[in-house]
């Protein structure tokens, strides 16, 4: 089964706040056997922050994450028409573009999503709240 991790179980692995991750989710994503993907929204979204001041990068946000990434092993997965589709037909339970986007990625691409965010226990697709 492969991973699909929200932005900020990314950004949590990534700079050094992995304690906030259950110790089996992080023995999960270290696995070199596990498929581990970063959606194009999670690096929109940085970039976003970033701008905004709530987070710093040494670099443009987007090439630093993909760097990083790359070094994790970790996959960058692309926004299609299904992935946008999806969204057309989705419950409003979770009004944030970015999460819309990641649900309706890891239910079309059969991911399992690990987020910290509990609004999505509230979609139907496979999901690891930590």
């Amino acid at each position: 089964m492969s991973l699909l991790l929200d932005t900020h179980v990314w950004l949590w692995w990534t700079y050094g706040s992995k304690e906030r991750l259950p110790e089996n989710v992080r023995s999960r994503i270290a696995q070199r056997d596990e498929r581990v993907m970063v959606s194009m929204a999670s690096l929109w979204e940085i970039a976003i922050k970033s701008r905004l001041g709530k987070i710093a990068f040494p670099r443009p946000p987007a090439t630093y994450a993909l760097k990083q990434m790359k070094r994790q092993r970790f996959e960058l997965l692309g926004i299609r028409i299904a992935h946008v589709d999806a969204i057309a037909s989705m419950p409003l339970h979770h009004r944030d573009p970015f999460d819309r986007l990641l649900i309706a990625q890891a239910q079309v691409e059969g991911l399992t999503l690990l987020t910290a965010d509990a609004a999505f226990e509230l979609y139907k697709i496979a999901k690891i709240i930590v």
